[in-house]
C-alpha cells in the first residue's frame, strides 16, 4: 500500500525539545501509520526515547505539534492525556515493574488507575494479557524470581492489557541474549498481526530491525535523519546509515575491508 493511503495515526510537525541550554529535538517531523511497525533507529543521544515519551504525552513540546488519531493533544491537561494513554501505551526501557507487586498486580495497576474495580473482570484481563505474551498461570511469581526476558514480558503485558491501538517500546531487547530478543521480536508482530496493534520501537539491534520493521526512521542530532524500508536501509549508500548498519565508527578508514556484512536474518 502506497504512503499515500495509509492513515496517519500519529502525527508529529515542527516538534522541539529542550532541557537547559541541551536542544535535544531539532525540529521533528514525522508520521506513524497505523498498524505498522515503525523502527526508530540512532545514536546514543540522539533524541529517541524524548521522541517516543512526546507520542504519548509523557513529555510536552517546548515547540510543535502531536497529533494523535486527529486530535491534538500538545497542550493537553494531565487528566484529558489519560484517554490519550489508553490508546497509546508504552513499554518502558527495562521494563520499570513494582517490585513489591506480584505480576498479576503489576499488569493490573493500568486498569485499577482507569477505574476498573471488579475483581473478576481485572483478573480475566490479566489472564488474557499474561495469555498474549506466552506466560499463563505466572500470576503470583515476584519480578525478583523472573528472568530478563520474562520481566520484558510481563512490562509488555502491561502495556497491552487495556489493548492499545499503539505501543511504544524503548529499548525492548537490551540486555537479552539473541534466543529471547527474538521472542520479544515474535510478539511485537504477533501484536500488529494477530491484534492490529501499532507498534514503534526503539532499538539497537540491527537484527531485529529487519525481522519486525515494515518502515524505520533513522534520527540523529535531534532531526529526523532519513525514513525508509529496512531493505532501502541495507542497500543504502549514505555513509552514516552504512556505518551504523555495518558498526563502523566514522573516522576509522580502512574498515570496511575487513568488517563483515550484517547477518539481516532474512
Amino acid at each position: 500500500m502506497a504512503e499515500d493511503d495509509r492513515e496517519e495515526f500519529i502525527k508529529i510537525r515542527g516538534l522541539h525539545q529542550r532541557f537547559g541550554s541541551n536542544h535535544v529535538l531539532r525540529g521533528v517531523d514525522v508520521e506513524v501509520f497505523r498498524g505498522e511497525t515503525l523502527v526508530i533507529l540512532g545514536g546514543s543521544g540522539g533524541g529517541k526515547s524524548v521522541l517516543i515519551k512526546h507520542m504519548c504525552g509523557l513529555m510536552h513540546p517546548w515547540k510543535g505539534t502531536v497529533v494523535v488519531e486527529g486530535e491534538d493533544i500538545t497542550n493537553l491537561t494531565e487528566r484529558k492525556l489519560n484517554t490519550v494513554r489508553r490508546k497509546v501505551s508504552m513499554m518502558f526501557q527495562g521494563g520499570a515493574l513494582f517490585d513489591s507487586f506480584t505480576v498479576a498486580e503489576n499488569i493490573a495497576f493500568p486498569l485499577k488507575e482507569a477505574g476498573v474495580r471488579d475483581p473478576a473482570e481485572i483478573d480475566r484481563r490479566v489472564s488474557e494479557a499474561l495469555e498474549i505474551v506466552r506466560m499463563p498461570g505466572q500470576k503470583e511469581m515476584m519480578p525478583a524470581d523472573l528472568s530478563g526476558g520474562m520481566r520484558k514480558r510481563v512490562a509488555l503485558a502491561r502495556a497491552v492489557v487495556e489493548m492499545p491501538a499503539c505501543i511504544l517500546y524503548d529499548e525492548p531487547h537490551a540486555g537479552l541474549d539473541p534466543v529471547t530478543a527474538d521472542s520479544i521480536d515474535h510478539l511485537i508482530k504477533d501484536l500488529q498481526v494477530d491484534h492490529n496493534i501499532t507498534n514503534v520501537v526503539i532499538t539497537h539491534e540491527l537484527r531485529s530491525v529487519f525481522r519486525i520493521a515494515d518502515r524505520v526512521v533513522f534520527m540523529k542530532e535531534g532531526t529526523i535523519y532519513w525514513v525508509g524500508t529496512p531493505d532501502e536501509l541495507a542497500a543504502s549508500k549514505d555513509p552514516t546509515l552504512a556505518n551504523f548498519v555495518q558498526g563502523r565508527s566514522e573516522n576509522h578508514e580502512g574498515w570496511e575491508k575487513i568488517a563483515p556484512c550484517i547477518d539481516t536474518g532474512r
